[in-house]
């Protein structure tokens, strides 16, 4: 593999950064409105695209009109970003048969949950994306993750993230942050990344561990781990077994199914839905420490070459 990733230009004040929903409809009204409310405080000029506040069933709008604010977001000169609305579900829809354009300019894509589709195949276009809160999750978020974000998208470095090590020693690698059920439908289609020597970094919520089993279980079985540098866990919430239901813990299937890979792997890390949600970008090189339990990114040069054999 030989990948040129390229950092976004850092954001300055005054910057136009769009709006977009490419996945479901708004329902928190208030909390988009304080979402979107601090990213003006830090002087943005933010632009609400056609049809952003819609609803189509479980979808905000039809597939063509989803694909065109992202694609026109993508394309507009003036755009330095997007800031994505909500997760939910449909953004995997809009990579069928989609063509992110010759040429395509390197600009800030900020979500996480169901945008994971979206940002992991931005990064096989070789441009980083940034895994972190949506407008309707930002504000309830505590200073120090609000900042961590726009510490990032400014240009500035971030501080390494502390969870629970499994030991395994170090690796580094580049950084895919992402929602475990998303991503895994993404294994064997045209937008899969090539994932050797990566780090990958997993959460979810509203999956018991049975299903978390199968899903992992299926990473195993496709060979997707065979060749990964090392795994970080955020937080896995909405999981509980109904009362008198045998089950296996999450905290069990996890080491279950992770730990005889023999790879450095930090859990209880602080991303994820429900929750504290640190900002992580994708593609990025990052150092994951198994002893101490540490995910550190890698201060990001505008851009640099990534070569793997």
């Amino acid at each position: 593999m030989h990948l040129r990733l390229l950092s976004p230009p850092s954001l300055q004040t005054g910057d136009t950064l769009h709006v977009i929903a490419p996945s479901g409809g708004l329902r928190e009204k208030t909390a988009c409105e304080q979402g979107l409310q601090l990213w003006r405080d830090r002087g943005y000029n933010l632009v609400l695209t056609p049809g952003w506040d819609q609803q189509h069933g479980y979808l905000s709008a039809p597939d063509p009109q989803r694909r065109q604010q992202l694609y026109d977001s993508f394309h507009d000169p003036d755009v330095k970003g997007i800031l994505c609305l909500r997760g939910g579900y449909g953004a995997t829809r809009l990579l069928e048969n989609w063509n992110w354009g010759v040429h395509l300019p390197p600009k800030w894509l900020i979500g996480f949950s169901d945008i994971t589709a979206l940002l992991w195949s931005l990064s096989s276009e070789g441009i980083s994306g940034l895994h972190a809160p949506l407008l309707t999750t930002l504000a309830a978020e505590p200073d120090w993750s609000q900042q961590r974000l726009f510490k990032w998208v400014s240009g500035r470095a971030i501080a390494p993230i502390q969870g629970q090590g499994w030991g395994g020693g170090s690796c580094v690698g580049r950084l895919f942050p992402g929602n475990l059920t998303v991503a895994t439908h993404l294994i064997g289609t045209a937008h899969e990344p090539d994932l050797t020597g990566a780090i990958l970094a997993f959460e979810d919520t509203g999956e018991l561990p049975y299903r978390i089993d199968r899903l992992l279980t299926h990473w195993r079985m496709s060979g997707r781990f065979k060749h990964i540098a090392g795994i970080a866990l955020g937080r896995f919430s909405r999981g509980d077994v109904p009362p008198d239901t045998p089950s296996l813990s999450m905290a069990d299937v996890l080491r279950d199914r992770l730990e005889d890979l023999n790879i450095p792997i930090v859990s209880e890390l602080p991303f994820g839905h429900d929750g504290v949600n640190a900002a992580l970008p994708v593609g990025v090189i990052a150092e994951l420490d198994g002893d101490t339990g540490t995910l550190n990114v890698t201060p990001f040069p505008d851009r640099y070459e990534i070569t793997s054999p």
